[in-house]
């Protein structure tokens, strides 16, 4: 699976509610809540709902229709060198062939999956796409074994349905359309397999070797360092390396019959799969990197002092209290002293300083919902999935007694989240 397990625990723009998700991918060399009905559904990140095996929605890309195009054509052209009989309905074997190929993907990514719901952990989606497919976990793996165990099942089902179809060729006549289909598929599967239990990240060998690592140091991090870096290192020898294989004629194909085009192909498949390999090492360096600094981020350190007040305070009273007071937000309570809202920071700014004296604090508040309740305590990915979960501009952050103890921004945990992935990792 291009690439094995990665955490994706925050995108490019650092957002909190990406922040736990970790990808298995298988590539095509294995190039790793809705109820709406099946193929009608569009993914968040675009493609079509088919399905929901053991309860986790698979969807398919639109590139994925690109990529059954291709393998449509170039199928077909082999077809007519094996069974020049068959004639335009080669094409439609050829398809088969494409759809049945990536049903060996899907089987491959639910093995991931199940795997994963047997160790409980969460996965919030299957995709099928360009280069094979993802499986989307939302959380590391809690030791070593079971990281290896979750990197290796993937290719050991490549391995079990390439034995498979291998028997089944056994049965038929090899120069029949189920004798080529299943030599297809015999052959696609050992490739997925064996592509993906090379040993660089993101890769499903990357994820393995990343596990050996991690339980002989007993530091995920390092065992997360050296496999990117061999990952890196494979991506230079796919792309140096593929062409030179195919153009040598060491894969099997007849030098006189390579073409200028072949030539082009070549490179930019090795191109393609050196990009996916090498960006796929570099955001496990740099998910890894976080969950190192994840930790440092404490809603109590975080958390602005805060001040109650009552609905009908004017604002600018309100402020000067929380000047006073030495505070930056400020908690509307009811006549019991408990917390009933939040004056949002932003509708502070809105109101003219000349205005601030005529306007009620209960005008600007957000009502409190029990999502916008922290507790001052959470730390890290714990804080991190609650501000996922219930999304909200401030929260109410309350102290173990259940008393006020300040407002937390979103934007501090922001601020402090792209702080922690800037740090240089330890």
């Amino acid at each position: 699976m291009i690439g094995g397990p990665h955490t994706d625990i925050t995108t490019e723009r650092h957002r909190t509610d990406t922040h736990r998700t970790t990808e298995r991918r298988t590539a095509v060399a294995d190039t790793d809540e809705t109820g709406e009905r099946p193929g009608r559904r569009s993914a968040p990140g675009g493609g079509l709902l088919m399905g929901r095996p053991f309860g986790v929605p698979v969807y398919v890309s639109p590139s994925w229709f690109l990529v059954a195009a291709l393998i449509t054509w170039v199928f077909g052209d082999q077809l007519d060198r094996v069974l020049p009989d068959l004639g335009a309905v080669r094409y439609l074997v050829s398809l088969f062939f494409a759809v049945a190929f990536y049903a060996s993907v899907l089987v491959h990514e639910l093995a991931h999956t199940v795997a994963a719901l047997r160790f409980k952990l969460p996965v919030r989606r299957i995709q099928l796409q360009f280069f094979g497919g993802v499986s989307e976990i939302e959380k590391e793996s809690e030791t070593p074994g079971r990281e290896f165990v979750l990197a290796f099942v993937g290719p050991l089902l490549s391995l079990l349905l390439a034995g498979a179809f291998y028997l089944g060729m056994k049965a038929v006549d090899p120069a029949t359309v189920p004798g080529v289909l299943l030599a297809g598929l015999m052959i696609s599967n050992l490739l997925v397999a064996a592509f993906n239990l090379l040993p660089g990240l993101p890769l499903d060998g990357g994820r393995m070797l990343r596990a050996v690592i991690w339980g002989i140091t007993g530091k995920p991090m390092a065992g997360t360092v050296a496999a990117a870096w061999v990952g890196r290192g494979l991506a230079l020898a796919v792309l140096l390396g593929l062409p030179l294989l195919t153009h040598t004629g060491l894969l099997g194909n007849r030098t006189e019959e390579i073409g200028g085009m072949d030539t082009v192909m070549d490179a930019l498949l090795a191109a393609i799969l050196a990009g996916i390999i090498w960006t796929g090492a570099g955001n496990s360096l740099r998910m890894a990197r976080l969950r190192e600094h994840l930790p440092e981020l404490q809603a109590r350190n975080l958390t602005r002092r805060a001040i109650p007040v009552e609905n009908a305070t004017p604002l600018s009273e309100a402020l000067r209290r929380a000047n006073e007071a030495g505070a930056r937000a400020l908690v509307v309570v009811d006549g019991h002293g408990d917390p009933t809202a939040i004056v949002r920071e932003s509708a502070i700014a809105s109101v003219p300083e000349h205005r601030r004296p005529w306007v009620a604090v209960s005008t600007l508040a957000q009502d409190l919902t029990d999502g916008m309740k922290v507790s001052a305590e959470l730390t890290g990915e714990e804080l991190l999935d609650h501000l996922r979960t219930h999304p909200a501009t401030e929260y109410l952050a309350l102290a173990p007694g259940g008393t006020i103890y300040g407002v937390l921004s979103t934007l501090d945990v922001e601020k402090a989240f792209v702080k922690a992935m800037a740090r240089p990792q330890s």
